[in-house]
């Protein structure tokens, strides 16, 4: 939730500067956008939690499933955890699939394997209405983590890069807010 209210809060931070400003202009600076108040507002809210509410920090290690004892007759394969659905892998997944399909010029195709992937999403309770290029269009803009519905568009590792190159968060906000046009990160990563 803090993070949410961060990732937000940025968003208002970015309005006053050519990065906000700019949200529409091209599907570039949206994504270095949103890719940017996800990283801050995930940073932002692990710091809150953790000077405010130490008690709500998750622990450092998870935990481990340790078999006591083997059963002696054959178990059955849904007695057995299993394991987390990866919605960013499959995600990730989806959309580099569909983008060779649609390169290939078979959109029919791409369309049959959208709604044959939204079904396995639905299966594992994720409630997507409508997966298609919109759906890629819009939550494309996330990439402040490898993966997801992002596909291989270069902005959002441009960003997490920049982000590493700088000396703390502040300085990547600042510095990314000036910015109006991709070109201008690429740029500023390939000189740190």
């Amino acid at each position: 939730m803090l993070s949410t209210i961060a990732h937000e809060w940025i968003h208002n931070y970015l309005t006053l500067r050519p990065l906000g400003i700019l949200y529409n202009q091209s599907p570039e600076l949206r994504t270095m956008n949103e890719t940017t108040a996800s990283i801050a507002g995930d940073e932002i809210g692990a710091l809150v939690i953790e000077k405010f509410y130490p008690e709500l920090k998750a622990s450092a290690s998870p935990p481990t499933l340790s078999l006591i004892s083997l059963p002696t007759d054959r178990p059955n394969p849904g007695d057995f955890p299993r394991p987390p659905f990866d919605f960013r892998a499959q995600m990730h997944e989806t959309r580099l699939n569909v983008d060779a399909l649609l390169a290939e010029g078979k959109i029919e195709e791409a369309e049959a394997y959208m709604e044959q992937r939204r079904q396995i999403f639905l299966d594992n309770r994720y409630l997507i209405r409508k997966l298609n290029q919109a759906y890629f269009a819009f939550y494309g803009a996330y990439a402040d983590v490898p993966g997801g519905a992002a596909g291989e568009d270069p902005v959002g590792p441009a960003v997490r890069t920049l982000r590493s190159q700088s000396q703390s968060l502040v300085d990547f906000v600042n510095r990314i807010s000036w910015m109006w046009k991709f070109e201008q990160l690429q740029r500023a990563v390939e000189q740190p």
